[in-house]
């Protein structure tokens, strides 16, 4: 499988899982998006088109910018955690943007980071 098929397949994907995750005021969708050098994260309310909270290794409270492993990952992952209860969300939809979920990656370091940083997923 070439590369641009793997782009394209990962993007059919991710409109497989859009079509069932909406994200709400109460419970917002969790968008996570890697790309070759960096991570980024974002709590997205889809009711009213609004993004209420981000977090990417961009941001200098993460300082690990132009790094997207899972170290950067979990970073990201504790700092959207930390914003979203800041906002006094604690629950949220997990969106991994049709990136594969499985144990030692980016997706799950994220992930566990968000939910010791307190989200329930």
């Amino acid at each position: 499988m070439s590369h641009l098929d793997r782009r394209i397949v990962r993007k059919r994907v991710h409109r497989r899982i859009r079509k069932k995750i909406v994200g709400t005021a109460e419970r917002p969708r969790l968008s996570v998006y890697f790309s070759n050098k960096n991570v980024y994260a974002q709590l997205i309310d889809d009711d009213a088109g609004k993004t209420l909270a981000a977090a990417s290794t961009v941001d200098k409270e993460v300082g690990q910018r132009g790094k997207a492993n899972k170290e950067s990952a979990s970073k990201v992952g504790e700092i959207i955690a930390k914003r979203a209860t800041a906002m006094n969300v604690s629950t949220v939809l997990f969106d991994r943007g049709g990136h594969y979920y499985h144990q030692g990656g980016k997706v799950a370091a994220l992930a566990d980071a968000a939910r010791e940083g307190g989200l329930q997923f």
